[in-house]
């Protein structure tokens, strides 16, 4: 992988991967049953040749973490 300044960097196997009309819904596994679920254009899903059994990075960029309780 090339290198990226963001620091959350999630490793995992991709599980399951659904292509809509515009956007692929991308559910990755990251260890002990915990799956992190993305949406990114079908463009994307395509360069990236995305199937399930991938081993995958999820990278999470956000300005803002909100905890609730």
């Amino acid at each position: 992988m090339k290198k990226i300044s963001a620091r959350n960097q999630l490793h995992g196997k991709v599980v399951e991967f659904r292509k809509g009309q515009t956007t692929a819904r991308v559910r990755v596994d990251i260890g002990k049953g915990v799956i992190v679920t993305s949406s990114i254009t079908n463009e994307a899903a395509d360069d990236l040749g995305l199937a399930v059994g991938d081993d995958v990075t999820a990278v999470i960029k956000a300005s803002d973490v909100m905890i609730a309780k």
